[in-house]
């Protein structure tokens, strides 16, 4: 009982701590848009979205004074290492590649990633046959990517597109055979429109490649803002505000 409430009072004090350490601190939080429905922009400029929402939630319950930039993903880390903002809260995974150039949060999600196309295509990505010459879009410098050039680079004619947006807009303009996607952007985007499916299995491995989940990225030697945002991410899964951010934009766990 000793040793619990002694380890109870040190969570409490080191809490309290980082708080007191958060007041009024500004904080400029990257994020790459349009990834519905991690992030987007309404009509009138502001942002929107899971990560947005749940960013805004760790910003307010630890006192930080945020402002989002918005951060094309081919240049995010450059921008956080050369401190254009402080925080890249983007659907980033954990890598180890990644690892060694930021500092990551715990994850906050973790979700599958999925092949997509239009109806009736015969390509089986479990057939690598199916695959040959076929033309596969992906967001430039993401797992995904590396996931099909490490894999299929051999057999596909790989398309990267600086955006999530431009990938879909050329699958459904018939400029591409078939995407692959975090399955929860490819739910929102394609799938929501007629004559398109999702191929295959989905997929969440070789870790080598997936890695741990989605984190928050900071620079190395910023080990007080991350641990900041690790007790913002706690509270609010405990306080109850992580599950009603979440159960607006997914109606499945995305914590696997």
């Amino acid at each position: 009982m000793k040793t619990l409430m002694k380890t109870v009072a040190g969570t409490l004090a080191l809490g309290l701590a980082l708080t007191a350490s958060a007041q009024e601190r500004s904080v400029r939080i990257a994020i790459d848009t349009p990834y519905e429905p991690f992030g987007w922009q309404l009509p009138d400029g502001s942002l929107t979205g899971f990560e947005v929402e749940l960013g805004n939630a760790v910003c307010a319950e630890m006192n930080l004074s945020c402002e989002w930039v918005i951060q094309a993903w081919d240049g995010i880390i450059p921008g956080l290492l050369s401190r254009r903002y402080d925080v890249i809260f983007s659907s980033m995974s954990i890598t180890e590649e990644r690892a060694r150039s930021v500092l990551f949060s715990e994850p906050y999600y973790t979700t599958p990633s999925a092949w997509f196309a239009a109806e009736g295509t015969s390509i089986n990505p479990a057939d690598q046959s199916t695959l040959q010459g076929q033309r596969v879009g992906v967001q430039r410098g993401t797992i995904q990517d590396n996931y099909v050039t490490e894999l299929f680079g051999n057999v596909v004619q790989v398309r990267r597109y600086a955006t999530a947006d431009d990938l879909v807009a050329d699958l459904r303009g018939g400029r591409i055979d078939a995407i692959f996607l975090d399955f929860p952007v490819g739910e929102e985007t394609i799938l929501n429109h007629e004559g398109y499916a999702a191929v295959g299995e989905r997929v969440t491995s070789p870790a080598s490649i997936f890695g741990n989940g989605v984190g928050a990225a900071f620079r190395r030697n910023d080990t007080e803002l991350a641990n900041i945002f690790n007790e913002g991410l706690r509270r609010v899964k405990e306080n109850g505000t992580y599950t009603e951010i979440r159960e607006k934009y997914f109606d499945y766990d995305i914590m696997l």
